[in-house]
């Protein structure tokens, strides 16, 4: 529990956000928010990227069970190919902290900007899922919500290995950008997928 958490709890709840999905050349960008009460007891919470799969699958069902509330916001591939993805990312959060039914204490943000014009306190904290148990939550809820999505996406667009790499920039799914072109879920704001659907990506 981070100072700013506890200075709420118990009381009015705190809510964490944060994102996942700026980097990759594939696939939506995910924003989850995550509401706890009190601090919740949990073994083993903290930044989605430091975990394994199976253990993030296992940790978002107790994040799920155990929180107050939460939220999930997804940016389309046709909203970032159209804009701007820092503010896209403010807005993906503000997306999933809509979705909770709460009169909220805190917001707590993953990074180093808040989310203009939200109506609560709120506090950005850079590496914030790793000082705050409502971020790290968020993290772990948005990591696995995307992961899933780009499964199904492969079912619909084969041959990328979007299950594999989930959009991100691996050599293999370069090779297959250069002998396929670029799925309808590419970002053609990204300079890689624009040189490939003008054949200039070797």
């Amino acid at each position: 529990m981070c100072k700013w958490e506890a200075s709420v709890w118990p009381g009015l709840p705190a809510a964490g956000a944060d994102e996942v999905g700026r980097g990759p050349m594939a696939g939506p960008l995910v924003a989850a928010a995550v509401a706890f009460g009190e601090r919740p007891w949990i073994p083993w919470l903290k930044d989605s990227k430091k975990l394994k799969p199976e253990e993030r699958e296992e940790l978002c069902e107790w994040v799920k069970s155990r929180a107050l509330a939460y939220g999930v916001g997804i940016v389309t591939v046709e909203e970032i190919n159209d804009g701007n993805l820092h503010h896209l990312s403010l807005e993906a959060m503000r997306r999933a902290l809509s979705q909770l039914p709460l009169t909220l204490g805190l917001v707590l943000i993953d990074g180093k900007f808040t989310i203009p014009n939200w109506p609560t306190a709120q506090q950005a904290l850079v590496k914030g899922d790793d000082k705050s148990v409502c971020i790290a939550a968020a993290s772990i809820l948005a990591k696995v919500t995307r992961d899933r999505m780009m499964v199904e996406l492969e079912e619909r667009y084969p041959g990328y290995g979007l299950a594999e790499h989930k959009g991100y920039a691996t050599d293999s799914h370069m090779q297959a950008l250069r002998r396929l072109g670029p799925s309808p879920i590419h970002r053609f704001s990204f300079a890689p997928v624009r040189e490939a659907s003008q054949g200039l990506l070797f």
